[in-house]
């Protein structure tokens, strides 16, 4: 049995452009793996089975769990017989990646279980063609990736930060949060030199007046309470800046300590939202699974 947890993540950069021509949009992200997440549980079993708690509402053939033990049968030939358990603790429709997370851990518990290597490409493969963000938790830490979400650019420092996020109980479809955007007027989006350029030099001020997301519109035009948690986030003692995360509807604030953040998590509560202080981490589903890779092979693959 593999006892996971699969990292949330959020979005510190997020330039969303135009639609391309396989339908899907381009973009450049910086994502940033959390220390929390849902737990995942993977056994060897007598067929497939999952048990997801909250149920996130859809059947279990459709959550994206269920469908990485699959493609991991696919692309292995093999019979993918395992009894997965996730405890969500990261809400759905937030924008941090649960289901996502959920994808990779089992990606992983499956390749530690069949005696995979780790740099193995068609765990990438796999992790691709459940979506744009799969990828990112298999290896964590923080990245900037272009192309949907899913092709690797260059790995960055760890921020020495301190993270406050909360929720408004509305969940934001993906869908929707991207029609609003195609929808509404579309700014110039700085690059991500200025987040990048932070995160190097490991200045949690900076990483917080860096903070971009140009989708912040289009999730506040779905659900109009967002705008009001991100102002509450904005407005928090010791928050050097505050964002969006993914299409929302979670916001998070930035802070050099842990205090600050943990009585923004606190106010938020009494307000009766969804609230987490974490941090940042390195590594991800992997290293978690196997074990951290021998020094030298420490990066993430390039995505051809």
């Amino acid at each position: 049995m593999t006892s996971l947890i699969a990292p949330a993540k959020l979005t510190l950069y997020l330039a969303v452009g135009a639609v391309r021509p396989d339908c899907f949009h381009g973009l450049t992200a910086v994502f940033c793996a959390l220390e929390d997440g849902d737990a995942v549980t993977v056994e060897p079993a007598a067929r497939l089975s999952l048990v997801c708690e909250p149920s996130v509402g859809v059947p279990d053939e459709e959550n994206l769990a269920w469908r990485a033990a699959a493609a991991m049968g696919e692309a292995f030939a093999r019979s993918a017989d395992f009894a997965i358990r996730v405890e969500k603790r990261i809400p759905a429709g937030a924008g941090l990646g649960g289901g996502s997370g959920d994808a990779a851990a089992v990606i992983a518990a499956i390749a530690t279980a069949w005696d995979v290597d780790r740099d193995d490409p068609r765990l990438e493969a796999v992790a691709r063609t459940l979506g744009a963000d799969v990828a990112f938790p298999l290896r964590g830490g923080c990245a900037v990736y272009t192309g949907r979400g899913d092709v690797f650019k260059r790995v960055l420092p760890v921020p020495p930060i301190h993270l406050a996020i909360v929720s408004v109980a509305e969940p934001v479809s993906t869908a929707s949060a991207y029609r609003a955007f195609d929808e509404g007027e579309r700014a110039a989006a700085p690059g991500p030199r200025v987040v990048t350029d932070a995160l190097v030099f490991r200045d949690p001020v900076a990483i917080g007046a860096a903070l971009f997301n140009n989708m912040t519109d289009a999730a506040c035009t779905i659900v109009p309470a967002i705008a009001d948690s991100l102002a509450f986030m904005t407005a928090a003692q010791g928050c050097f800046g505050a964002s969006v995360a993914g299409s929302g509807s979670a916001v998070f604030g930035v802070f050099a300590d842990a205090a600050p953040a943990e009585a923004a998590v606190a106010a938020a509560r009494e307000r009766g939202w969804w609230s987490l202080a974490t941090r940042p981490r390195t590594g991800g589903t992997l290293d978690d699974a196997m074990g951290p890779p021998a020094a030298a092979s420490v990066r993430h693959p390039r995505v051809r």
